[in-house]
């Protein structure tokens, strides 16, 4: 699953700060970016696992740049990172389902525009769309 980072800049004498602002509460930070960067992984893959522990879904994502808009993170740079946590939310299922061959078209065209799977966009979508309820 995809999870948008903030990183606030290091130092010579700080560590670069990770944000997950999609999962409040989850941070970390690296001595360089890309150590940052893994390690962001990690926070998030970890703090997924108790989400799914305590019965919590993973909270639907803001737009990036509602983030980048945030006053709290000025200067700050941002990158997606993919972290492996569908493990922790049960064993994928496989379904049959019928969609109109169009809408199957473009359900394909965007998930892979956005560098997703079908199944992946699917989940995201209903996912976002079961929130809004």
């Amino acid at each position: 699953m995809k999870f948008v980072i903030g990183l606030e800049p290091g130092t010579r004498k700080t560590a670069w700060g990770v944000v997950v602002p999609d999962l409040p509460g989850c941070f970390s930070a690296g001595g360089t970016i890309d150590e940052a960067v893994e390690n962001a992984r990690e926070a998030i893959a970890l703090f997924c696992e108790v989400l799914a522990e305590d019965g919590k879904d993973i909270p639907v994502p803001s737009p990036l740049a509602q983030h980048q808009a945030n006053p709290a993170y000025k200067g700050w740079v941002w990158a997606v990172v993919d972290a492996p946590v569908e493990r922790y939310f049960g064993p994928a299922e496989k379904i049959n389902i019928t969609v109109p061959g169009r809408i199957l078209d473009r359900i394909d065209a965007f998930a892979k525009e956005h560098n997703e799977s079908r199944s992946g966009f699917l989940v995201r979508a209903a996912t976002e769309a079961m929130v809004r309820k």
